[in-house]
């Protein structure tokens, strides 16, 4: 009796132990890549200074590519936007233009009530709209931008919504849409009203998108003067005139807002937004603009850490077709930082211990975080780079008996993902 038992032990005992070497020679996880380019290691930390004291109740600087706010004052605190407002009533206009509903070539006829409300019988910036009057929608913006007309924004609500107030539904939809979550707006042009505030964080968010999604029309407000009427008028962003560096954006004031500003600049590859608002003069909004977009500019530098769709790991991939899954991200991971301290930036992947076929492309496997000194900067999903497909019935099967020794192996605690 003892030799019928002594094969099929010996067998099991050489099965055991060619599963458990080949469980010991799966590929392990990849280490997660440095962040490129490797600073020079003879380059000197230089000192960061504090941000500039400015003139103003609130206030933010913002690197354009990453959206990161890089220095603050009271950045959410609500406050009326004054004609900064105008932003939103563009940004409302150039969408509608975008997807093909109103044109930069239609006429709109100027109405009674844009030329009463917004016209040269107020004490609002106006473009000496004349009532009756048709004006295409291209002046109407550059009038609203570059001279601030109240009449122009109205009569731009009208033709895009057919009335102001289903014109400012639009704009509170989109500020939604962005993610201004301190802003609600009551009117189209800035005037004081009741419940139409925003925050200088909410006037970032929508400039950058304004930016980045239609750079055409954003253009307008680098133009420095524009005649309508046959009145010919500055635009009233003196930091135009400063630094060709600046392009934008919008200017505003009223005896409640204070004087505010809206301001862009582009250098080399870097631009920042800087927003202002209360400040206590004309001047004192120009000057604190200008100085928070130097201060930007001179002490902080964007970097590119990884790019998009190159693998940043190739974990070992269980009962796949393949060995191993590719992971990495959808789109630049951008990070904005002191001049000098791109080596104290960190990043760590957060992935299951365990991936189990089928994967899709573009489907999630974990997260990316960036952190700099302890302090979280970014967290990014890392994805699958390609469709990760089940392997066949013995290849499940014999990676379902490593599994048995890989779990057993494996005290993270960590949950298995993917699969059955």
């Amino acid at each position: 009796m003892k030799n019928l038992f002594r094969r099929p032990l010996v067998a099991f005992a050489a099965v055991a132990l060619t599963v458990s070497a080949a469980a010991a020679q799966q590929t392990p996880p990849q280490p997660m890549p440095k962040p490129m380019p490797v600073p020079h290691p003879t380059v000197p930390q230089m000192p960061v200074p504090p941000p500039p004291d400015v003139d103003g109740q609130s206030w933010v600087l913002m690197d354009y590519t990453t959206g990161q706010i890089i220095a603050s004052k009271n950045p959410d605190e609500h406050r009326a936007p004054a004609s900064l407002t105008k932003v939103m009533t563009d940004y409302v206009v150039s969408s509608e233009i975008a997807a093909g509903y109103i044109h930069a070539t239609d006429m709109v006829t100027i109405s009674k009530q844009a030329w009463e409300e917004g016209g040269a019988a107020t004490d609002g910036s106006t473009s000496f709209l004349k009532e009756g009057s048709q004006v295409s929608v291209e002046d109407l913006l550059k009038g609203m931008i570059v001279q601030s007309g109240n009449d122009a924004a109205i009569a731009l609500a009208q033709h895009t919504a057919g009335s102001q107030q289903a014109f400012v539904g639009l704009m509170n939809t989109y500020a939604k849409q962005l993610g201004m979550t301190d802003t609600h707006y009551s009117d189209v042009n800035g005037y004081p009203i009741a419940d139409h505030y925003s925050s200088a964080r909410d006037i970032a968010i929508l400039t950058r998108a304004l930016i980045h999604n239609y750079p055409t029309d954003y253009a307008v407000s680098k133009i420095k003067k524009v005649t309508l009427n046959g009145i010919t008028q500055p635009n009233r962003n003196i930091l135009l005139w400063r630094d060709p560096s600046v392009d934008g954006v919008k200017t505003g004031y009223t005896a409640a807002a204070g004087y505010c500003m809206d301001a862009s600049a582009k250098r080399g590859d870097e631009r920042m937004i800087a927003v202002v608002m209360g400040a206590s003069s004309e001047h004192a909004r120009a000057d604190s603009a200008m100085a928070l977009l130097n201060y930007g500019f001179r002490y902080y530098k964007t970097h590119k850490l990884y790019a998009a769709g190159k693998p940043l790991a190739s974990p070992r991939l269980w009962k796949g077709e393949a060995n191993q899954l590719p992971i990495g991200v959808t789109q630049d991971v951008m990070v904005t930082v002191k001049t000098g301290q791109y080596d104290k930036l960190k990043a760590d992947m957060d992935i299951p211990s365990t991936l189990i076929a089928p994967f899709k492309k573009g489907q999630k496997i974990g997260t990316l975080d960036i952190s700099m000194n302890g302090k979280p900067l970014e967290t990014v999903p890392l994805v699958a780079l390609e469709d990760a497909p089940q392997g066949g019935f013995f290849k499940r099967l014999w990676d379902a008996i490593l599994l048995w020794f890989h779990h057993d192996s494996d005290k993270s605690g960590a949950k298995p993902a993917g699969g059955k």
